[in-house]
C-alpha cells in the first residue's frame, strides 16, 4: 500500500507573494516620492495637446497608473519566477529589462499623443525605481539564500538515475545549496535501498521503479533525472504523468557540469529535446570589454586607495627589513610568464624555507587541502603585518599596476607559478585562455579551504563562461569577502 503524500510546502507561492508586496511598496515609494519632490503636493497637470477636452490629468493619477504598468512589466518579465531567484543574475537582468521597456513605451506614447511629462519626473524615477527594485530584490535573496542554508525554501529533490551520475550530481547541487535544490533521496537502476550516497547523507530509496511511494516517503516535490540510459523505455514519460500538476516538477539534469545558459540551446528535433553547447568563444568585442574594464576600474581604484597604498608602504619598510614590494614571475595568459607585483607579506628568504615546510608537512602527513598550490593557515614565514595583510587581501593591492599594465586582469584564474605549471595535467592548461586575474571565482567561493580539483573546476567554468556581469558580480564578491574575510583567509 503507498504511504499518503505528505502536503506540499508552498513555498514558492508565499515567496513570490512577500516580493509582490515589497515590489509594490517600493515602487509607491519611488514613483509618489519623486512626484511630491518634482511637484509639491499640489495637483499637477499633464498637458495633453492633441485633445484640449482631457488636458488636464493628475500626475496624482499618471504615477498611480505609472506604478500598476510597472508592477505588471515585472510581472510579465517573470522576474519573480523561481528559476530565477535564489542565484545568478537573471533575476536582476530582467528587473532592468521590465523596468527599460516600460519607459520606453511611456516615451513612445508620450511622443504619438503629443503628452508633456517632465522630463525630471522620469530621469529621477527610473533610476532611482531600478535601484530601489535591485536592492530590496538583493536583500530578499540574502534572506532566501539564509533560509535555503538551513534547507527550508529549496525544491525538495529526489534524483533519478545510474548510482554515478546520481552521485555526480547530488554534489554538484551540494556545492550550491542557494540555487534551492535540496536533494532528500535517490532512486537507482541498481534498486539499492537502505545505503547513502557516496559521499554524501542522501539516502537510496530503492529502484527506478519506486518513485512515486519514494516521493510520497521524503516529501519530494522535484523529481531530477539524472541519466536515461539505463532507465526503462517511456520511464521519464511516466513520471511526468504521475506528478501533481503545478505542485510537482520534472527535471533534467544532464551530466553536463559548469556550462553557463547562454552557451546551452534546446532544440527540439523529431520530438528529441536536442540540447546545443556552444563552444567557448572570446572575440575582439569581449576582449575589449574587458581590457576598458580593467583600466577604468585600476585608475579609480589606485587613486581611491592611495592613502592606503602609501600606508601599507610605510608599514613593510618600518615593521621588517627588505623591500616594500614582492616581485614574482607567474605564468599569464598563453603561457606567457610576467612579473606579479604584491606587498611582501613575508621575510626576505621566504623561498628558501619554503622547500623545508613543504618536507616537514610530507613527514607530518598533514594535508594543505591542494595537492598543487602550496597554502598553510599558520605560515611562520609570514610576518605580523603581512598576517593581516593577507586576512584582508590587503598583499594583493599593487597588482592594480598589473592590471592597469595589461599583464594580469582584474578577474580571471590566478596566475601559477612556473614549478605549479609543471604538474599541471592537460587540460588545466586551459586556464591560459583568459588573463589570470587580481581575483576569480575560486577566490570568493571558498578561497584557501578548496581542493586543486574544486580550484581547477572553478577556474576552468570562468574561463569557458566569461561575461561581463559574471566579471562585475565577482568583483562584488571579493569587496565583501575583503571586508568579511572569514574563515577560508590565510
Amino acid at each position: 500500500m503507498t504511504p499518503p503524500t505528505p502536503a506540499v510546502d508552498d513555498w514558492r507561492r508565499r515567496f513570490q507573494t512577500r516580493l509582490v508586496i515589497s515590489d509594490f511598496l517600493s515602487l509607491v515609494w519611488v514613483v509618489f516620492g519623486t512626484q511630491i519632490a518634482w511637484f509639491g503636493l499640489g495637483n499637477a497637470q499633464l498637458a495633453i495637446r492633441a485633445d484640449a477636452r482631457i488636458s488636464e490629468v493628475s500626475y496624482w493619477v499618471f504615477s498611480t497608473t505609472l506604478i500598476i504598468a510597472w508592477m505588471l512589466a515585472l510581472s510579465w518579465s517573470d522576474s519573480r519566477s523561481v528559476r530565477v531567484l535564489g542565484s545568478g543574475p537573471d533575476e536582476y537582468l530582467r528587473v532592468v529589462d521590465a523596468s527599460l521597456r516600460l519607459f520606453g513605451a511611456v516615451a513612445i506614447i508620450a511622443f504619438l499623443t503629443q503628452t508633456d511629462v517632465a522630463r525630471g519626473f522620469l530621469l529621477i524615477s527610473l533610476p532611482a525605481g531600478v535601484l530601489v527594485l535591485l536592492f530590496t530584490r538583493w536583500l530578499w535573496r540574502n534572506w532566501l539564500v539564509t533560509m535555503r542554508s538551513n534547507g527550508r525554501y529549496s525544491a525538495r529533490v529526489l534524483l533519478v538515475g545510474s548510482s554515478e551520475s546520481v552521485t555526480q550530481i547530488a554534489r554538484e547541487l551540494g556545492r550550491n545549496p542557494s540555487a534551492g535544490y535540496h536533494v532528500v533521496g535517490a532512486c537507482t537502476t541498481s534498486g539499492e535501498i537502505g545505503n547513502v550516497v557516496p559521499g554524501t547523507q542522501i539516502p537510496m530509496m530503492g529502484s527506478v521503479k519506486a518513485v512515486e511511494r519514494a516521493m510520497a516517503l521524503t516529501g519530494a516535490d522535484t523529481v531530477a533525472v539524472t541519466s536515461t540510459d539505463e532507465l526503462p523505455p517511456d520511464k521519464v514519460k511516466q513520471i511526468s504523468w504521475n506528478l501533481q500538476a503545478g505542485r510537482q516538477h520534472l527535471v533534467l539534469a544532464p551530466s553536463i557540469v559548469d556550462i553557463a545558459g547562454p552557451r546551452l540551446h534546446t532544440r527540439p528535433v523529431a520530438g528529441l529535446p536536442l540540447i546545443h553547447v556552444e563552444t567557448p568563444r572570446f572575440s575582439k568585442g569581449q576582449d575589449f570589454v574587458k581590457r576598458m574594464l580593467d583600466i577604468c576600474v585600476s585608475i579609480v581604484a589606485i587613486v581611491l586607495l592611495s592613502p592606503v597604498l602609501a600606508f601599507l608602504a610605510m608599514s613593510i619598510r618600518l615593521s621588517s627589513e627588505g623591500p616594500v614590494l614582492f616581485r614574482q614571475t607567474r605564468i599569464g595568459r598563453g603561457g606567457q610568464e610576467f612579473t606579479m607585483l604584491k606587498f611582501r607579506s613575508m621575510v626576505t628568504n621566504a623561498e628558501e624555507l619554503l622547500e623545508n615546510l613543504q618536507r616537514e608537512r610530507q613527514e607530518q602527513g598533514a594535508d594543505s587541502g591542494n595537492e598543487v598550490m602550496f597554502k598553510m593557515k599558520n605560515d611562520p614565514r609570514i610576518t605580523p603585518i603581512g598576517r593581516i595583510m593577507r586576512k584582508y587581501s590587503l598583499d594583493e593591492l599593487p597588482q592594480l599596476f598589473n592590471a592597469l599594465g595589461g599583464s594580469m586582469s582584474l578577474v580571471g584564474p590566478r596566475p601559477p607559478l612556473p614549478s605549479e605549471v609543471e604538474q599541471y595535467a592537460t587540460h588545466v592548461h586551459r586556464r591560459f585562455l583568459v588573463k589570470p586575474g587580481i581575483t576569480g571565482l575560486w577566490q570568493v567561493s571558498g578561497r584557501s579551504s578548496l581542493s586543486w580539483e574544486e580550484t581547477v573546476r572553478l577556474d576552468l567554468s570562468y574561463v569557458e563562461n566569461w561575461s561581463l556581469l559574471g566579471d562585475l558580480a565577482i568583483l562584488a564578491k571579493t569587496a565583501k569577502a575583503a571586508v568579511a574575510p572569514g574563515d577560508t583567509a590565510h
